[in-house]
């Protein structure tokens, strides 16, 4: 029972990174049912991949690497379906003169301006800001590593503009 021995193994893997899964599926979905229909597509993606995962990556780089790619294509395919609406939380909206005070509501700010960026550049701030390494970062988005270093410095410098800029509504 080769497949009992796989669903088993999958399983295992699903629950020791489900964090994974969640993490990506918030990037990229602001409402409950998208989420749940996202990381169901996820979900599905892995285990139809599950057999040709290659051991010389990390369960984390290949579960990275398919979830980023399934969450781009589903949020490019609702994108034409619907219009894009960044929810403003408590913690952003603040009163015009007062500035964020405190972590959390810097947090939602980050939170709202990573939300905005374009798909790939949304993937490598999430996957920056999980500490990963250039090269995972590199293998998991299929870029170079080069590349990795300039695009996050660039999107790194276009948040401190937006925090500097930014005025509440």
């Amino acid at each position: 029972m080769a497949s009992d021995k796989n669903k088993a193994t999958f399983e295992a893997i699903i629950q020791a990174n489900k964090g994974i899964i969640y993490k990506v599926v918030n990037a990229y979905c602001h409402r409950p049912d998208d989420r749940e229909d996202l990381a169901q597509e996820i979900m599905l993606q892995l285990w139809k991949s599950f057999g040709r995962y290659n051991d010389q990556y990390k369960v984390s780089t290949w579960m990275y690497r398919i979830a980023l790619n399934v969450a781009i294509s589903f949020y490019r395919k609702n994108l034409a379906r619907q219009q894009v609406l960044v929810p403003i939380s408590e913690n952003t909206a603040h009163p015009a003169n007062e500035e964020p005070q405190n972590h959390e509501q810097q947090l939602a700010l980050l939170e709202q301006f990573i939300s905005e960026l374009k798909e790939l550049d949304k993937a490598l701030m999430l996957l920056y800001l999980e500490q990963k390494g250039q090269r995972e970062i590199a293998d998991i988005l299929g870029i170079s590593a080069s590349n990795v270093s300039t695009k996050i410095a660039r999107i790194k410098d276009n948040l401190k503009k937006k925090f500097l800029t930014y005025t509440p509504s």
